[in-house]
């Protein structure tokens, strides 16, 4: 059973910088697509960026190009999200998932039903 935990999150005010960890546990499969989500107050959950853990290929949504970084370290089992220049739209609960893939094609596609796995979410407040 693949088990996410995630840290970092936290409070800071606009322009400033997070990122957010996800370390996962139990997978079994050789490639995964991983990505985080983010919803905010009485919004429907959105995809921010995924990457498929095998090659590395990366989508991120429009939003946040050239302020978001999303990386994976296959040795740790671990994703991040680098946040900069944060803006207070990017408040939110921000929530990592995977899903065994063997296409980075599928990563930036499947929706969210289909991440069966998931963190239990970090809270980032950005403040103006």
């Amino acid at each position: 059973q693949v088990q996410l935990q995630e840290s970092g999150g936290g409070s800071v005010q606009a322009g400033g910088s997070l990122r957010l960890s996800c370390a996962a546990s139990g997978y079994t499969y050789s490639s995964y697509c991983v990505g985080w989500f983010r919803q905010a107050p009485g919004k429907e959950r959105e995809r921010v960026a995924t990457i498929f853990t095998r090659d590395g290929d990366t989508y991120y949504r429009d939003s946040v190009k050239g302020r978001f970084t999303i990386s994976q370290d296959n040795a740790k089992n671990t994703s991040y999200l680098q946040m900069d220049s944060l803006k207070p739209e990017d408040t939110g609960m921000y929530y990592c998932a995977a899903v065994a893939s063997l296409r980075p094609t599928y990563c930036p596609l499947i929706g969210l039903a289909g991440y069966l796995y998931w963190g239990q979410g970090s809270q980032v407040t950005v403040s103006s």
